[in-house]
């Protein structure tokens, strides 16, 4: 472990805390003391014995650990919401993946990983201050010198909508975490090459309504998926196997769809929609298109 490295000691009682290793220093709890002295140059996964006999465990935090502990302007995209954007949006070593929305940075680290480093991550963020604390995080956990950024990924302040046209540029993958993200579909479709993912990251059922049929209408992408992940842990001891009184419940709905190639247009949903889907006080795009509220069906021209 090495001078400038960020490491984390738990104690027994499975509190976390998060250091940069600096010759010299001294970390301070109630368990007393530990000199940094004694970590840097040695091996990860050690315990240290603090000056009132306080024992930590040591190791370079995890990204799943980073993440939830790092230093925050907007709320950060979960683990296992990341590790499904991942893998559910098929972000591949190599891939040009645009994001809009980066918050904290959470996910765009997780995105430098999954492209590796002959990929490329362009993050767009309205918010300057989000865009400066995202900053930060991205170069601490990736450990970028100073005044430097990891070299696969480039930050942008502004809206997506509005800037990605202007850069001209083609992407694999687009990342839709933001309050509309509906409004960035246009641009989205006209980035991504046939057959690559848009996936929207939102919190709410009607975000989620908004967002499908704002796909569905568009006609440029196949049919949308549309799920949320749900994680329990479990109490291991002996014959006392039972699941943990605290889970991670719901964080997000996630709904991915894939770019159909210009001019072609996927299959129409077959299924009749559900009675009253539509009601009469329905005004999302279903209705700007021209569909009874009562059947979802094409009303007569």
């Amino acid at each position: 472990m090495r001078a400038g490295e960020w490491v984390r000691l738990v104690d027994g009682k499975g509190r976390r805390h998060n250091l940069c290793l600096e010759p010299g220093k001294r970390f301070f709890s109630n368990r007393g003391h530990v000199e940094h002295d004694e970590m840097i140059g040695r091996e990860e996964g050690f315990t240290v014995m603090a000056s009132s006999g306080g024992e930590y465990l040591v190791f370079r935090p995890l990204l799943s650990e980073f993440v939830v502990s790092m230093p925050r302007g907007a709320a950060v995209v979960y683990p296992k919401d990341a590790a499904q954007i991942v893998a559910m949006a098929d972000i591949f070593p190599g891939a040009d993946v645009v994001e809009a929305g980066v918050g904290s940075g959470a996910l765009t680290c997780s995105l430098l990983r999954a492209v590796g480093p002959f990929g490329r991550v362009h993050s767009f963020e309205r918010r300057e201050e989000f865009a400066e604390i995202a900053r930060r995080n991205v170069d601490q956990f990736f450990g970028a010198p100073d005044g430097e950024s990891h070299p696969a990924w480039t930050l942008t302040l502004g809206d997506l909508a509005e800037a990605l046209p202007a850069t001209g540029e083609r992407c694999d993958r687009i990342i839709l975490d933001m309050l509309a993200p509906w409004e960035c579909l246009d641009a989205a479709a006209d980035a991504l090459r046939p057959g690559g993912i848009v996936c929207a990251y939102v919190a709410t059922t009607t975000q989620l309504s908004r967002f499908v049929e704002t796909v569905r209408v568009h006609g440029g992408f196949t049919e949308p998926q549309a799920w949320e992940s749900l994680v329990r842990d479990w109490h291991v001891e002996g014959l006392a196997v039972r699941p943990g009184h605290k889970m991670i419940g719901h964080t997000a709905f996630l709904v991915t769809a894939r770019r159909m190639a210009p001019g072609q247009k996927a299959p129409v949903k077959k299924r009749r929609p559900a009675p009253g889907a539509y009601g009469p006080d329905y005004t999302g795009p279903r209705a700007e298109a021209g569909e009874t509220a009562e059947t979802g069906e094409d009303a007569p021209r």
